[in-house]
């Protein structure tokens, strides 16, 4: 059987969100390289991988998905006994993995949207050659000041936003704030004493470093 392969770009923040999942369960795996601005993956034979365009695609095997975190949760599941565990330290309890679930959907919905479009105005926009829109930091630095302000309170109950374990809930953030930790936006998690101890936990990881490098 083939082995793990993951189709995406190593500055992507989707396809990082695969390999820190890879690298805590501390599973071998080839990242095959998508050219990203020559839009290798608006073209087939990416398109066969994902219909939609997007970065990463993932094969395990004979297994084919795309969507990264319905391939953390893959792997998450399919290695649970490997490396780190991801999920609640009782997975079978279904109060507590509706918790965790919980945060994965704040994190996709409420936080990503905000993050990615800050990392792309501060970051992404000056390797495109771009100017970044003061305008658009100011609104979306606003929207995410809010997301943080819930954050800080959970965090005041617990070490990590789906209990006192690291799961798959905080993992999904560490691409988009690790970018943020080198932009201005910064302040927004330093300035609430237990998210920013929440980042330091969270990217002093060794899978956290290993995507850097």
């Amino acid at each position: 059987m083939a082995g793990i392969k993951v189709f995406g770009h190593a500055a992507s923040i989707s396809t990082r969100r695969v390999l820190l999942t890879l690298h805590e369960k501390n599973l071998d795996f080839e990242l095959v390289h998508v050219d990203l601005k020559d839009g290798e993956h608006k073209k087939e034979p990416f398109l066969s991988r994902n219909p939609f365009g997007k970065v990463p695609a993932f094969e395990d095997g004979d297994l084919k998905l795309f969507e990264s975190r319905a391939i953390t949760q893959y792997i998450a599941h399919r290695y649970e006994g490997q490396g780190t565990n991801l999920l609640p330290a009782d997975s079978k309890n279904i109060a507590h993995y509706a918790i965790m679930a919980i945060g994965m959907q704040v994190e996709a919905h409420q936080f990503d949207p905000v993050a990615s479009k800050l990392a792309w105005e501060h970051v992404f926009k000056l390797i495109y050659g771009l100017t970044t829109d003061q305008a658009v930091v100011a609104e979306e630095e606003a929207k995410l000041a809010k997301v943080l302000d819930v954050y800080e309170a959970r965090l005041k109950e617990f070490k990590y936003l789906a209990g006192d374990s690291f799961t798959l809930t905080d993992l999904h953030h560490i691409p988009a704030v690790q970018y943020l930790l080198n932009t201005p936006t910064k302040k927004l998690f330093t300035e609430r004493p237990r998210v920013n101890a929440w980042v330091a936990e969270i990217t002093k990881r060794p899978a956290s470093q290993k995507i850097l490098q």
